[in-house]
């Protein structure tokens, strides 16, 4: 049976001619129904479509009726499913979602997906082996908010209990979730290269920083609610 999962667009470079960059589908993200996709679901399924000349499909909405470009590049990195795509502009349905890309009207990409493994854990289905039939622009991504937040907390968790066991993360990861909770990436980089930087090294140089880390995650969870609720 296929399947479809929705994830926030984010384009990068689209050109007039209608090229774009972008994230098909995001690792470790829990999402609303309970389940979240790991590094590897995809290996096969790329492998199988470049070993037999096939191509993961672009459509407009999932309507099979409707394709309206080429993903020219896939591959999966550490943060994802990335893929650079092309709209062709000479079918009158691309040419429109062009304009919408442009105007951040078409707010996320959706993918047809057979499940093929999958495993259970701690309550949240692990989609581990995926074969991939399409990649779709779609006007908003369904379950935005429940889907974001679930990822928000899940790295707030994981840098909270990385400052109790003395392990804080490296100033580029605190960087990458100041981001991801919408924080400007100048803003960011300052954050996270001075403030952060320092706190983290007081404390590998044996200062007492407890109060003081205690202090900084309420203060940056207040951060993320704050750009949540933008």
């Amino acid at each position: 049976m296929l399947k479809t999962k929705d994830f926030t667009l984010e384009v990068k470079g689209l050109s007039e001619d209608g090229t774009f960059e972008g994230y098909g589908s995001i690792f470790g993200n829990v999402d609303s129904y309970g389940e979240k996709v790991v590094p590897g679901a995809f290996v096969e399924s790329l492998a199988r479509h470049k070993r037999e000349g096939t191509s993961v499909l672009m459509l407009w909405q999932h309507n099979p009726d409707e394709p309206i470009g080429v993903w020219e590049d896939l591959a999966e990195d550490a943060k994802g499913l990335w893929g650079k795509g092309r709209l062709l502009t000479e079918v009158q349905r691309a040419k429109e979602v062009h304009v919408l890309m442009k105007n951040k009207a078409v707010r996320g990409l959706s993918i047809g997906y057979r499940e093929l493994d999958a495993d259970q854990e701690q309550g949240i289905r692990i989609l581990k082996k995926l074969d991939l039939w399409e990649i779709s622009p779609v006007s908003f991504p369904a379950n935005r908010r429940a889907r974001i937040e679930a990822v928000k907390s899940e790295r707030m968790d994981e840098f909270a209990r990385r400052l109790r066991d003395g392990e804080p993360m490296p100033v580029k990861e605190f960087e990458d979730i100041l981001r991801e909770a919408g924080v400007p990436k100048a803003m960011a980089v300052q954050i996270a290269s001075v403030g952060y930087a320092k706190a983290i090294r007081s404390e590998s140089e044996g200062e007492k920083a407890k109060q003081p880390s205690d202090t900084a995650l309420k203060a940056l969870r207040a951060a993320v609610a704050g750009f949540s609720a933008t």
